[in-house]
């Protein structure tokens, strides 16, 4: 080699060293271990975006789902929080309030269009955007309903709590079904307040007074209150859905094997059921017991931590990763609910006249966010033990007003929670 090649292969060589230098490493954690497909469009995501620009290198860590929020909670606590979270949306004014976040520095102009629940706002600032949305809705057979003479609900006319009511006892009376309605008791957590307290919201009640978000008092323990705890007690007593001890297998197949006539089930189970059942499959509004149908709002959402020394690459990934594209490989993927109707029209289920695209009216038009306050964390939990107690007996009234002083005993040991 000639002294010139030598220099010009030496100069080349410590280019592109430099180049690969000046992309600065921002760690990701996500709580979809144990995912295959969801695992592998994350990690194409991270992999187009670190080839699509030379600042920054997005380094990816995966939880399981069941780990990942303690996991993120002891990293705080020790000061390890990475670059780049996940956070499931009724979890992020808790871990904004508590200093795991900061607010997102992306152009809001950006997700104009995005359904409601998938921005995650708190104290006037967005510090999370989510890539999808869930949501729940009756699922059936147009079979059962027409066999048994019980009126299609639409969006437009959904159930009243009267019409509901009369439809579970027919179907339970028909002997058809071990149960007319399976509301998957055999989930736990986040499920309860996800799936049930919307029931509670249409009744006329609530986990907290959304006025103030300083007590539970007269939301969770009020006439409307009381009148849905006797209600849910009621479902249970009169052998129309399963109870506490439900057993895993059956919420998962229970439909599907026709031991229930309806299924009170989310957007992520849909595709199953219409593999099974194809057309006679009917995903129906929530009914309306009174204030409106209510279904619940946010799922998981992309936020910078508070630590990060790069919010600015931060956010550049995040904002990268909100393209219609990987909106529409996530739906395609596992079946969840786009965000934009312009990434919807680009998948199978969720197109102008796809199978699945009442989820995306249903989101749209029923869904609310469960109470966005740092307090949602502990009244949660609480909500959730009273539900499991009132399905298991116990004095309705006397168990709501308990409930309230649990919660609001937590409001005023953290001050109010900054409300």
């Amino acid at each position: 080699m000639t002294r010139t090649n030598l220099m010009a292969g030496t100069i080349l060589a410590s280019a592109l060293a430099t180049g690969a230098a000046a992309q600065t490493e921002l760690s990701m954690w996500y709580h979809g271990a144990g995912n295959e497909v969801e695992s592998d469009i994350i990690n194409g995501i991270v992999n187009d975006f670190n080839e699509s620009q030379e600042e920054w290198r997005v380094s990816l860590q995966s939880f399981p789902q069941g780990s990942y929020n303690d996991s993120v909670i002891a990293a705080a606590l020790a000061g390890n929080l990475p670059d780049i979270l996940d956070v499931d949306g009724p979890v992020m004014p808790n871990w904004a309030w508590s200093g795991y976040l900061q607010p997102l520095p992306i152009d809001e102009a950006i997700i104009e269009n995005f359904l409601p629940g998938t921005k995650g706002e708190w104290d006037g600032k967005l510090y999370s955007i989510g890539l999808w949305d869930a949501a729940v809705a009756m699922v059936t057979r147009q079979s059962y309903l027409e066999e048994h003479g019980i009126r299609i609900p639409t969006l437009e006319e959904p159930w009243t709590l009267e019409e509901f009511d009369a439809a579970l006892v027919t179907l339970k009376d028909s002997g058809d079904f071990q149960y007319p309605l399976d509301l998957g008791m055999a989930w736990t957590g986040e499920w309860y307040p996800y799936a049930f307290s919307p029931f509670l919201q249409s009744f006329g009640g609530d986990i907290v007074d959304r006025e103030t978000y300083t007590t539970a008092e007269g939301a969770l323990n009020g006439d409307a209150a009381v009148e849905f705890g006797e209600w849910w007690q009621s479902l249970f007593e009169r052998d129309l859905v399963p109870g506490t001890s439900q057993d895993p297998a059956d919420r998962e197949n229970g439909f599907v094997e026709g031991k229930y006539a309806i299924s009170w089930n989310g957007n992520w189970a849909a595709m199953n059921i219409l593999n099974e059942f194809g057309e006679d499959t009917l995903f129906l509004p929530a009914p309306d017991f009174g204030n409106g149908p209510v279904i619940g709002a946010a799922s998981w959402q992309f936020g910078v931590s508070a630590s990060s020394e790069h919010p600015e690459g931060a956010a550049a990934f995040i904002e990268f990763a909100l393209q219609d594209e990987y909106l529409a490989a996530f739906s395609n993927g596992i079946g969840l609910i786009p965000p934009t109707e312009s990434a919807a029209a680009m998948t199978e289920n969720y197109k102008d006249g796809g199978p699945m695209a009442v989820f995306y009216d249903l989101s749209e038009s029923q869904a609310k966010l469960r109470p966005v306050t740092p307090g949602y964390v502990v009244a949660a939990k609480v909500f959730e033990k009273a539900l499991a107690d009132i399905a298991n007996g116990a004095d309705v009234v006397d168990t709501l007003d308990a409930a309230v002083d649990e919660i609001d005993a937590d409001i005023e040991r953290n001050q109010g929670y900054g409300h």
